[in-house]
């Protein structure tokens, strides 16, 4: 069995010696090089543009404006993940520093930077409004005439009596905590090319949803969805920022523009800064409880920076409204989250969506209630932590759930009920400890599909649109096929996504990916050994039912030396191949009005704990411990589980001590990884370890974000146990907690 074994990721040899082929290394014959003009004003009307001596530049082929798009028989002008508010380049309306306002195709860079150069500009400048809150006031600048107070979307949870639940509580506390727009920082840019044979359209890129950059360029260009073809190489990292639709729409535009001649555009790293970004959060959390600690009710108010477009925000402020109460039984709860327009760059998923910022509240606001109370912050936790059969605040009856196993296990590696903090031996330094848990769904409605192709070798291929980007979901989902259809690992061949091969998935996010294809897989290999079974049966001159499918054989349950290879079943029935299609799928949903329903199919659990040093006199927090947790239910294989486990902590980090976009009249200040901060090797706690919480279900569940949200709270908790300082914004910088700690 390959399940449950740490064998090697599939193309380890070619990450190591450097030949996994990306977006950015395809080259293609008489291929063009994409650049982008972008405004260098947040809020304006476009008033002029000229392109013309740029067209007229030696060695460029096409310049795409606004002009050429939303006329007949040529791609339109919008397109979005979820409404249709997003220019392909901006048209009368400018509404972020950095929208591209023109597309040139040339040679060579050199030539297409030197066009961007010679288009013509003029605007005039129109009032900006980057903070969400002040964006949903009335007299903010409006950004879309459709949504005159700058809400997109407004999600609603309304469950049980708040107000008898906040009569009956001994202590109401309401707190405001935030957290910035960050930037996902994957190594590899985004990059994607195109090109248009005979009315069809092909693009490589390096998306996470190629089904949705396929039908959202067949509704661009009114074509039928068969005549796009996407195909998606090796990934660089991903984290959400490649979801959805990115640059496809305008690299398949600038090709259409070339005539033919396919066209590659690659974003420098401050492109990068003003393309995709995670959304800022202003969360009001108030909460009632009785002396004891029990929750009674919690009300929360979530602002939303979206940006200057809804992209997949829509959906993602719905799923951050469910998950705004926390892993907790409250009898009684109110929810509202905001997606604003803001003139900033577009927001969309970031590892661990819309979970990060919420876990960090919640969390935090958890601590503070414990200390109020005179309660342990771990025992407040588990007296109110949901257990399998409790009902939510969705009105769901829970399953599967495993929070207090986590929180336990980071807890118990950590030492926590020793009470006992390591010694600093200066008075310069003090330590403290802090643990966090967080709750996260998945996407309440997707679909999963995948072939399995099974060759007279004994060989198995995997057609599926999963998007390995480094997680090792190949490596994953080779093992579960292989231990399903039982033939070896090694027998596993597992081709990249390309739609006129692979067959519909809803997208490689919401850590869905193992579960969700996994159970395509298992589904399709039970049609698989089926068929062997009854292919083999006049072979075997057995009946059916007295046959089963395990190992590589079909066996004779009353003789087990009966047994005939898959190999040899296609063989004696002159088959090359036998084929089948697995399907798997979600179906949920809740109320518009009330939030109640069934918010997904599973419920992502996950738990931190840590101890720190602060040094007192520069604010600088050190990480010394760091244990973590997720339950993943059957762990398919357990080396990828740790690195997911530990890669989701040290991601997380950064969001926590450093990570910010700093913003002066909607100019992003620091679009480089110079000036933006990353943790570097030395952050990473010289302690680190991770769980990866089994059940003897035999279930997937999905660990790609689950140890990241605990991370940023249970810092902070750690830094009020050290040194009695709450801080409530977003990162806990050196010289945000110098402030603090002087301010004390």
């Amino acid at each position: 069995m390959a399940l449950g074994k740490s064998v090697p990721v599939l193309d380890a040899t070619a990450r190591v010696t450097g030949t996994v082929s990306y977006s950015s290394d395809l080259h293609l014959p008489d291929m063009l090089v994409a650049r982008v003009l972008r405004s260098l004003v947040p809020h304006a009307r476009l008033t002029r543009l000229d392109a013309s001596a740029a067209e007229e530049l030696p060695g460029v082929v096409a310049v795409l404006t606004a002009a050429d798009l939303g006329q007949p028989g040529g791609p339109g002008l919008l397109y979005g993940a979820m409404i249709n508010d997003q220019q392909i380049v901006a048209s009368d309306r400018i509404r972020y520093v950095g929208e591209p306002l023109a597309l040139v195709a040339a040679e060579s860079d050199e030539i297409a930077q030197a066009a961007l150069s010679l288009i013509e500009v003029e605007w005039e400048e129109l009032p900006g409004v980057y903070d969400a809150v002040a964006a949903a006031q009335s007299g903010a600048p409006v950004l879309h005439d459709d949504y005159p107070n700058n809400i997109f979307r407004h999600a609603k949870l309304r469950h049980g009596d708040l107000e008898a639940g906040f009569a009956a509580a001994d202590e109401i506390i309401e707190e405001t905590y935030s957290s910035p727009v960050a930037q996902h920082a994957s190594l590899e840019p985004h990059a994607a090319a195109a090109q248009w044979v005979d009315g069809e359209l092909t693009v490589w890129s390096a998306t996470q949803a190629p089904y949705r950059v396929k039908e959202v360029l067949a509704g661009i260009f009114a074509i039928d969805q068969e005549n796009v073809r996407i195909i998606v190489p090796h990934m660089g990292g991903g984290f959400g920022g490649k979801g959805h639709v990115r640059i496809e729409p305008m690299i398949a535009a600038l090709a259409w523009k070339t005539g033919g001649r396919p066209v590659r555009l690659i974003l420098t790293r401050a492109e990068e800064f003003v393309t995709v970004t995670k959304h800022a959060a202003t969360v009001t959390i108030k909460t009632g409880v009785k002396s004891d600690g029990i929750i009674t009710a919690r009300q929360v108010t979530i602002h939303w920076n979206g940006g200057a477009y809804a992209d997949a925000s829509p959906a993602l402020v719905r799923s951050g409204m469910v998950r705004a109460g926390g892993p907790y039984r409250i009898p009684a709860a109110w929810i509202d989250s905001y997606g604003c327009y803001t003139n900033l760059p577009p927001a969309a998923a970031f590892r661990g969506a819309m979970s990060s910022q919420t876990a960090w509240a919640y969390e935090s606001h958890m601590d503070i209630i414990a200390h109020r109370l005179g309660i342990d912050p771990l025992e407040i936790r588990l007296k109110n932590l949901l257990h399998t059969e409790d009902v939510f605040v969705t009105g769901e009856t829970m399953h599967s759930l495993h929070f207090a196993e986590c929180l336990n296990a980071v807890a118990d590696g950590l030492g926590w009920n020793s009470g006992k903090k390591s010694d600093p031996g200066s008075k310069r330094y003090r330590r403290g400890r802090g643990l966090a848990v967080m709750i996260k769904s998945t996407r309440a409605t997707s679909r999963s599909e995948c072939r399995l192709v099974l060759d007279t070798s004994g060989g198995l291929t995997l057609y599926n649109s999963i998007i390995e980007m480094g997680q090792g979901a190949d490596t994953a989902l080779a093992q579960i096929a292989a231990s399903a259809v039982g033939v070896p690992f090694e027998s596993v061949r597992v081709p990249p996504t390309d739609t006129r091969f692979t067959p519909y998935d809803s997208g490689t996010s919401s850590s869905r990916g193992t579960s969700m294809m996994g159970s395509a897989i298992r589904d399709g290999a039970a049609r698989l050994k089926q068929q062997l079974i009854e292919s083999a049966a006049p072979l075997l001159e057995q009946p059916v039912e007295k046959l089963t499918a395990e190992n590589g054989y079909v066996i004779d349950l009353e003789n087990p030396e009966q047994r005939i290879s898959y190999s040899d079943i296609l063989t004696g029935n002159q088959m090359d191949e036998l084929e089948v299609t697995g399907y798997h799928s979600a179906k949920g949903g809740i109320n518009a009005e009330t939030g109640q329903g069934i918010a997904g199919p599973e419920w992502h659990q996950g738990a931190g704990a840590c101890e720190i040093e602060v040094d007192t006199e520069t604010g600088r927090i050190r990480l010394l411990r760091y244990y973590a947790s997720s339950y993943a239910g059957t762990v398919v294989n357990p080396q990828l589980a740790r690195l997911q486990n530990d890669g989701n902590v040290i991601y997380g980090i950064g969001p926590a001590l450093l990570e910010e976009m700093v913003f002066d009249n909607g100019q992003v200040t620091n679009a480089n990884l110079s000036d933006y901060m990353l943790p570097s090797m030395l952050d990473i706690p010289p302690e680190l370890v991770s769980y990866a919480i089994e059940s003897d279900l035999d279930e997937i569940h999905g660990i790609g974000e689950m140890t990241l949200p605990p991370v940023a709270p249970a810092i902070a908790n750690a830094l009020f146990d050290a040194t009695g300082v709450r801080i409530f914004d977003l990162p806990l910088t050196a010289e945000r907690v110098l402030r603090a700690l002087k301010n004390e």
